[in-house]
């Protein structure tokens, strides 16, 4: 029994196994038609999404292209609207430049109509004014020739005044020479009164007092000695006063003058002392009898030294009250 048993199964094995590969062939070619059919259909899907690719770069550029041309042409649609502005300002200015020609020209012949109408009338205003030329070239005839009889008087008065010059001038030198030998007279009675005292000297035309002798230091009050000195003086001015002539216009003039050294106390600066100091030598003069139209007085502080040392001896020099017999 086992025998055929096996026989059966094994007849039944080869019976079934064609038809298996038979199946798994057929099912293999389709598989390969459908693959073919896929690579077939993604062939022409990329050959169509190729040409889509392509219309789509072309519609760009186009799209480009018309995008650069509508620029172009708002470009140009902006500068004709400019210059049709600009046209539209010109035809106004052209139109009231018109207006205003035609203004002045209507006005023109309006003149025109009236110059016209008035013409006989100008003519005689015309004759009027040659009238009147005429008479005022008869009146500049006679200026001209009063002119030049003014210029012809104005020469001989010019003569005069340099004439009346030269005898001033003279008149002047003559006067200064009159001074000059009054003040060698002054000089030399002055020179008589004070001899050879200490602390006067002769500076050029100026008698020299140094202010020691005068006052105590940092004053401007005359002491005893210093007052006895300038009563001599005064004297002396009132004796050759009497001599000098009344048109001579002369006075006595007493400069006040300090060292460099600040002063410390009584007045704010060495000017006001050398000022002050001057003052009461005046003072003292009109006291004696001095009129006081011939005395001036005059601080010059520290600024006029005649010693330019600053030993002890040159600061004293410096320390003076100068008197000047001098025109006013």
């Amino acid at each position: 029994m086992a025998g055929p048993r096996q026989a059966r199964r094994g007849s039944g094995s080869e019976d079934h196994w064609p038809g298996f590969v038979d199946a798994l062939a057929t099912l293999l070619l389709v598989v390969v038609f459908l693959l073919s059919l896929f690579i077939v259909a993604q062939y022409a899907l990329s050959r169509a999404l190729s040409d889509r690719d392509a219309e789509l770069s072309q519609l760009h550029s186009r799209l480009t292209s018309l995008a650069d041309m509508l620029a172009l042409e708002k470009a140009k649609n902006k500068d004709a609207q400019e210059r049709l502005a600009l046209l539209r300002v010109t035809l106004e200015e052209k139109t009231n430049a018109l207006k205003t020609l035609q203004d002045q020209y209507a006005a023109t012949q309006t003149a025109l109509d009236e110059e016209k109408q008035l013409s006989q009338k100008a003519r005689d205003e015309v004759a009027a004014l040659n009238a009147q030329i005429a008479a005022l070239t008869a009146q500049i005839a006679k200026l001209n020739a009063a002119l030049e009889a003014a210029e012809l008087k104005d020469k001989q008065q010019k003569a005069q005044i340099v004439n009346l010059g030269k005898r001033l001038n003279a008149a002047l030198a003559q006067k200064v020479s009159e001074l000059a030998r009054y003040k060698s007279e002054f000089f030399g009675r002055l020179l008589e009164v004070l001899g050879n005292r200490e602390g006067v000297r002769v500076e050029g035309d100026r008698f020299v007092f140094e202010t020691d002798v005068l006052f105590a230091s940092g004053s401007a009050e005359l002491n005893p000695a210093g007052e006895q000195s300038l009563a001599q003086i005064a004297a002396a001015i009132i004796e050759i006063s009497k001599e000098i002539p009344k048109d001579i216009d002369w006075v006595i003039r007493v400069d006040g003058h300090t060292d460099s050294i600040p002063i410390r106390s009584g007045y704010a600066s060495n000017w006001e002392l050398s000022a002050a100091r001057a003052i009461s030598v005046v003072k003292f003069f009109i006291k004696a009898g001095v009129p006081p139209n011939r005395l001036v007085a005059a601080g010059f502080g520290q600024y006029h030294p005649i010693d330019k040392g600053h030993t002890p001896e040159a600061l004293a020099r410096n320390r003076r009250i100068e008197l000047k017999l001098d025109s006013r």
